[in-house]
Parts: C-alpha cells; structure tokens; sequence
C-alpha cells in the first residue's frame, strides 16, 4: 500500500525537521539518562522512575518514526506565491455571511494543521469548501449543525 502524501509549507518542514533533530539529539539522550538513573535505584519490576522513562523512550522513538515518515513523504509548495484562488498554502479572509464575523485561516496540510492559530487542514469541511475558490466567492461549508455561508474576502 502506497504511503500517503504529507503536504507541508516550507515553514512547516522546517517545524518537523527541527522537532525531529530535537527528539534524536536531545530526547533520546535526556530519556536514556533517566533510565540509567532509575536502573541505579534497584529493583526495577515495582520502579515507577523507570516505567516513566520507558513509556517517555516509546513516545519518543514513535515519534520519531512518525516524523521521519511524514519528511520522506513531503510534498512541499510554495505558500508565497500570488493565487487567483484558494489552495494549499493561501491565507484567506472569510466572512460569515449570517453574522458578518471576520476570520483569516491559513490552509495548510494536516501536519501543520493548528486551529488555535488559524491553520486549517485542507479536508476539513471549511478547507474542502474553499479549496479552488476565487476572492468574492461564496461557499457553502457543511458541518454537523447545517450549513454554513462565508464570502472569500482577500487570499494571500
């Protein structure tokens, strides 16, 4: 089976590349280091010190797999370039049509998805909507409650 494609910003790439020198540098030396401290303690079958360090060595090393799976995958594009419509990388300002709210989203692949920051997944029901969409557009965004309408104000 095909391993599936990671789009990332430029931004984003370096973000994974960083946090996985941190994790293979860092991480996996500071753990290692635990370890040998709570193996120093004694008996580690009833050693909570140790079932930590061990727990925190696996999410580590997942991680890192994960990470280096997501970089062999990438697909980077370029988020500076000037669009006539929407797609991976834009910056968009949207309006709700309903209620007149103003919101700027970043759309961007689902590794650097963030909602707390505006950068939303091109899959999800506002990324899908909006994706190939001009400026004046007005797209309609289905989610659980119904639907919902936003005007394409400006894309960046």
């Amino acid at each position: 089976m095909p391993e599936k494609e990671v789009i990332l910003t430029l931004n984003g790439l370096k973000k994974l590349e960083e946090e996985l020198e941190i994790l293979k540098t860092q991480r996996r030396r500071e753990v290692a280091e635990r370890i040998k401290q709570a193996i120093e303690f004694g008996d580690i079958s009833e050693n909570s010190e140790y079932e930590d360090a061990k727990t925190e060595q696996a999410f580590i090393e997942g991680r890192i797999i994960t990470l280096e799976k997501m970089l062999r995958n990438a697909r980077v594009i370029d988020d500076n370039e000037q669009r006539d419509t929407v797609s991976i990388g834009s910056t968009i300002v949207l309006k709700d049509i309903e209620y007149g709210d103003e919101e700027e989203y970043t759309i961007v692949g689902s590794a650097e998805a963030d909602p707390a920051v505006n950068k939303i997944y091109n899959e999800s029901p506002v990324g899908k909507a909006v994706l190939g969409h001009s400026k004046g557009s007005i797209v309609e965004v289905h989610v659980p409650a119904g639907v919902l309408h936003f005007e394409i104000l400006d894309i960046r």
